[in-house]
């Protein structure tokens, strides 16, 4: 590839080099080459069928793909916002050369801020996995602490975002509570319905008093209605009044995990279509960022932007910009400095 680029050089002695935004990262290939193939990597569709329909070998375009996770993940997609100040977390299961690992998955405003896979999901991993994202949050800005972080109930979920940020309040998922009712009350017929308007009419409580209220509405009514495990979960719903009262006092805060679970579903797909994961950690950790990136950044489908004000993708609506029309260059010039504020960190993830 025939192009010349420039080099600058600060009063304070800082040279950088200036590479165009049509231009891949490591000079690989140009944007227009590639923006398409990728597209079409963030819904999985494997490296081979890539090469089939693009050209190259199916290697290239998996190097293509990792490039994008030494970016940071947190700076490259807020680059004109603020940073989100209510959080989701949880931990996804997948496999690595068919062992165990999770991918510690941070969301926020539609976009996903974090993706770190470890081979293990007690406190001391996770919290090592959820640092990437608070060091990443850190250099956009020194000052940053989130208001509040949903989660399901895992305890060691929960100690690793306090042992992060020890003022951040943990909102504990009304939705994981249901589901554990649900998957036992399925067998119940049209009792089921009414179980489910019940817990729902709780959760839709305009003020805490009138949610105290009519889980202590619930409480008696499984007392003489229901049995088993099923009356057992329900009254642990309702045990944690307290709990699901603590939401009230932060507006904005995420009482559901629905927006992560949306987040998690579609990544989901991408790693069962690619038969999960292949390489070491670091390699995976690399894809598992690469992909985050490519949600935030890829186009909606049209309608999907129509209804978002025209903002085409997460990481548009979050910012309310867009640096360019071709999303892969809109990306690229987001990453710009490896997505860093921080010179220290500007050379981003070392190389699997």
């Amino acid at each position: 590839m025939q192009l010349r680029l420039r080099r600058i050089e600060l009063r304070n002695g800082v040279a950088y080099t200036i590479r165009p935004s049509f231009v891949m990262p490591y000079l690989t290939s140009k944007v227009e080459d590639v923006e398409d193939a990728l597209f079409l990597r963030r819904f999985g569709v494997p490296h081979w069928a890539l090469a089939q329909v693009f050209g190259r070998d199916p290697m290239y375009w998996y190097r293509q793909e990792l490039g994008l996770g030494r970016l940071s993940v947190v700076g490259t997609t807020v680059r004109r916002a603020e940073l989100p100040r209510q959080l989701l977390a949880d931990e996804h299961h997948e496999r690595c050369q068919g062992e165990k690992v999770y991918v510690a998955t941070t969301v926020a405003a539609g976009c996903c801020l974090g993706a770190e896979v470890v081979d293990a999901a007690d406190a001391p991993t996770l919290t090592e996995a959820y640092r990437v994202f608070q060091e990443e949050a850190w250099d956009v800005d020194p000052q940053y602490a989130p208001q509040t972080v949903s989660t399901d109930g895992w305890k060691s979920t929960q100690a690793a975002w306090k042992e992060l940020f020890p003022t951040i309040i943990i909102v504990l998922c009304y939705l994981h509570a249901w589901l554990k009712i649900r998957d036992r009350a399925k067998h119940l017929g049209q009792q089921f319905g009414e179980l489910s308007r019940k817990v729902w009419h709780a959760y839709h409580a305009l003020s805490p008093r009138g949610l105290r209220q009519r889980l202590q509405a619930l409480r008696t009514w499984a007392g003489s209605r229901l049995s088993g495990e099923v009356q057992k979960y329900t009254r642990e719903l309702c045990d944690k009044c307290e709990q699901w009262v603590q939401p009230y006092a932060h507006p904005g805060c995420h009482r559901t995990s629905n927006m992560l679970e949306r987040v998690m579903r579609l990544m989901y797909r991408y790693y069962f279509r690619g038969q999960h994961f292949h390489g070491s950690l670091q390699a995976s950790t690399l894809r598992s960022r690469s992909w985050a990136l490519l949600h935030n950044f890829a186009p909606w489908h049209p309608a999907t932007a129509k209804h978002n004000a025209g903002w085409r993708c997460p990481a548009e609506r979050l910012n309310k910009h867009r640096y360019h029309d071709s999303w892969l260059e809109n990306l690229l010039v987001s990453g710009s400095l490896g997505g860093y504020r921080s010179r220290r960190h500007a050379s981003g993830p070392q190389n699997p």
